[in-house]
């Protein structure tokens, strides 16, 4: 597990608060804490106001405790999501807090500081892992630079700490999702990703289609990907959505 100097949860980014969604942790009733600050700035993403890391936040951590010390027994769990919430180093101490009120913990994050998440992945119960695509495609997704080694190498955190806990008490929940943007990559390379995904040992993977509506980019260019060449029979379930 990485040490990482860390800082009180009430030094916490805090975009938005979800109070009640059914959709940030699959099969559970969740509130879903927003963090603001992104290092990367992905063509298709829905949060854009939330990649700016200078932003203050709108509500402070102790209105989110608040709340969710009113919560106790109505919520599943506790998801923090982004932006990239492992861009804040008051992010374990938030994830340890929320613990301390009897809560499950989810996190959503493109894997962008592994160190970070490598800190947190104890505490957790549940992650959404986004892949965006091999690691050469990155920076035609994210615009900034090298970052699929972070991703792959977050990646290859998440799935020792599922292997090690897959007996335990405390077992963690792994998705890995990929958003498919037919103009930054194709049917080819979609799939030489889920050969990737799977020699690295991921069980289960959500293929998520762009959602123009709410995105910055528009509608693509491009044709709709045809997702024929997935190979599905390595993995335990893959799901397009």
């Amino acid at each position: 597990m990485a040490v990482v100097a860390g800082r009180s949860a009430a030094e916490l980014r805090i975009a938005g608060l979800s109070r009640f969604s059914t959709v940030d942790w699959p099969g559970r009733l969740v509130a879903t804490v927003f963090l603001q600050g992104c290092p990367w700035d992905c063509r298709y993403c829905h949060n854009p106001d939330l990649i700016d890391p200078r932003g203050r936040g709108s509500m402070p951590w102790e209105a989110v405790a608040a709340f969710l010390g009113e919560r106790r027994g109505l919520l599943d769990g506790v998801v923090f999501s982004g932006g990239e919430p492992t861009m804040q180093r008051a992010l374990p101490d938030a994830v340890a807090r929320t613990r301390e009120l009897g809560f499950d913990v989810g996190l959503h994050t493109g894997g962008a500081y592994p160190r970070v998440l490598d800190a947190v992945l104890p505490a957790l119960s549940w992650i959404g892992l986004d892949v965006k695509a091999g690691a050469d495609d990155y920076a035609r997704v994210t615009g900034r630079g090298p970052s699929g080694r972070a991703a792959l190498r977050s990646l290859d955190l998440v799935l020792a700490a599922q292997r090690e806990r897959a007996a335990s008490r405390h077992p963690l929940d792994v998705e890995v999702r990929t958003t498919v943007h037919p103009d930054l990559i194709d049917d080819t390379r979609l799939g030489d990703l889920g050969e990737l995904l799977a020699d690295r040992g991921v069980r289960r993977w959500a293929i998520q289609r762009l959602r123009a509506t709410g995105s910055r980019c528009g509608e693509p260019a491009s044709p709709p990907l045809r997702l024929d060449r997935l190979p599905r029979e390595r993995f335990e379930r893959v799901e397009v959505r």
